[in-house]
């Protein structure tokens, strides 16, 4: 696969869904119209990234390195991290105060940190992004904290604007992912411009009446859901939240469960990775509730942590401790078909509100059911536990076999067919309830 082509974590999940993703290549710009608004998403987008274990160069002209280590609290404790610090000797103005944090090891981080010495001049500091990149392996990211602190420093738009519209393209070709923040009202309108023809996704954050809201400006080959449509957004902390969370990737949240059920169990998220067939990271970016593990993945969790499926599944507003469900579950009536083609057994009690109904379908051996078994609306997924099935979609045939997944979405099966000389089980989920 051609990296340009990878879609990647923005790290907040909703915001993905409305962008599109990320690419290799892109120079995203944060319009910040606050001051305060981008952070946060700063934040998400560097969590996610060394999660991923992709080195990231922050680049720092407003913060103090000991202040900005602060800030950043355990994210500094990362060895993929390199801070470069223009403030001491740019707006710091090379004060004893500021430079007595490198000769005091108790302050140091894992991550690196990189003084500048002159921080003035525009070429010195590409020069210096550069020869970061060329150490640094993988498809490295970058947050460059401030384009107004920048301007604040060589007192020049031009000069803002040609470092910019320098850097840009090399990024892109050196296959980075960078966040460019500025604050808006602390430019002119034609640097704006000048600066949205050449990045690849440009956001804007607007502060109005105590709201705060995010649009999408531009998005490069992309399609986002909405484009220069205000989007409702509030952040607690680090964690950005949009109006639309819970009508959209706010129905399955398995990361506080997965973590609480892990350390009950007393595993390490290597161990866990290990018994699934998956890296660290991965475990790491679902309990971050970056993202979704597959089917096949969160039927395996629940064998090596000893419960029930459904332990995983909840309501966002409840709590995360695990609930338990004693028996095998209530058997149902599937419409009209008789009981020696077709059973199931509804996992959850009926009524239970957990963003998903789970069910154990058994399809009887030599047998043909001519539609799908259940009216179907909205979004379903089903795991072929064991035997063999045949499934009609589109007026294709599919064959499936154990270990197999089947994801509906805007389909419908016309018919399923059991050829094997076994009962064929199916883990079935509708996740739109």
């Amino acid at each position: 696969m051609n990296p340009a082509d990878q879609t990647l974590t923005t790290g907040i999940a909703a915001l993905d869904q409305q962008l599109g993703g990320l690419a290799i290549g892109d120079n995203v710009i944060w319009y910040d119209a606050a001051g305060s608004l981008a952070p946060p998403f700063a934040i998400n987008f560097l969590k996610a990234s060394l999660a991923a274990d992709k080195a990231l160069i922050y680049i720092s002209f407003d913060r103090s390195p000991k202040t900005l280590l602060q800030d950043l609290g355990p994210l500094a404790d990362h060895p993929r991290l390199t801070i470069l610090d223009c403030f001491t000797c740019g707006k710091g103005e090379n004060s004893a105060l500021f430079n007595q944090f490198y000769d005091q090891d108790d302050h140091r981080a894992a991550c690196q940190v990189i003084k500048v010495a002159e921080p003035e001049k525009p070429g010195q500091v590409i020069r210096e992004v550069y020869a970061i990149h060329k150490t640094l392996s993988g498809d490295v990211r970058l947050v460059f904290e401030s384009l107004t602190g920048m301007q604040e420093l060589w007192d020049s738009e031009a000069q803002v604007l040609r470092f910019y519209s320098r850097a840009c393209p090399r990024l892109y070709e050196l296959e980075t992912i960078a966040y460019w923040i500025i604050e808006r009202e602390a430019h002119t309108p034609r640097l704006r411009a000048n600066i949205n023809k050449i990045a690849q996704v440009v956001m804007d954050l607007t502060l109005k009446r105590g709201k705060s809201t995010l649009s999408i400006v531009k998005a490069q080959g992309r399609k986002p859901i909405h484009r220069n449509k205000p989007l409702l957004f509030w952040s607690e902390a680090e964690r950005v939240h949009f109006e639309s969370d819970q009508q959209t990737l706010g129905k399955l949240n398995l990361s506080a469960r997965l973590k609480t059920l892990r350390k009950a169990k007393g595993l390490s998220q290597k161990a866990l990775a290990r018994g699934i067939g998956v890296t660290p990271s991965t475990i790491s970016q679902i309990e971050g509730n970056l993202i979704y593990p597959s089917l096949p993945a969160l039927v395996k969790m629940a064998e090596i942590l000893a419960v029930d499926l459904n332990a995983f599944f909840a309501h966002q507003g409840r709590a995360a401790r695990p609930a338990v469900f004693q028996g095998s579950g209530d058997a149902m009536a599937m419409d009209d078909f008789p009981a020696d083609v077709i059973t199931a057994r509804r996992l959850l009690p009926s009524g239970f509100d957990a963003g998903a109904e789970i069910f154990l379908i058994d399809i009887q051996a030599r047998q043909t059911i001519p539609r799908h078994f259940f009216a179907h609306k909205g979004e379903e997924a089903g795991y072929l536990m064991a035997g063999r099935l045949e499934v009609v979609i589109r007026e294709q045939t599919h064959v499936l076999t154990e270990g197999d997944l089947v994801y509906l979405t805007a389909d419908t099966p016309s018919c399923w067919k059991n050829p094997g000389r076994e009962t064929a089980r199916l883990l079935w989920l509708k996740l739109n309830v």
